[in-house]
């Protein structure tokens, strides 16, 4: 004999692991465009290395 009875919290605990769900991939989605957003906009980058290279240094025109 199977418990079929469901109870209210039941359909309140879903609900809110429904919304919580939801935020929580609004959230990743807006880190990843941000992210995304950010790459193309700094296009080739180079890293700090503490070794002075020619095409780092700003010449005055």
């Amino acid at each position: 004999m199977a418990i079929k009875a469901e109870h209210e919290i039941h359909r309140r605990r879903l609900s809110r692991n429904v919304g919580v769900g939801l935020v929580l991939a609004a959230f990743v989605v807006l880190m990843f465009g941000l992210s995304v957003v950010k790459i193309k906009s700094l296009g080739a980058t180079q890293g700090f290395d503490h070794v002075v290279r020619p095409e780092m240094i700003e010449t005055a025109q």
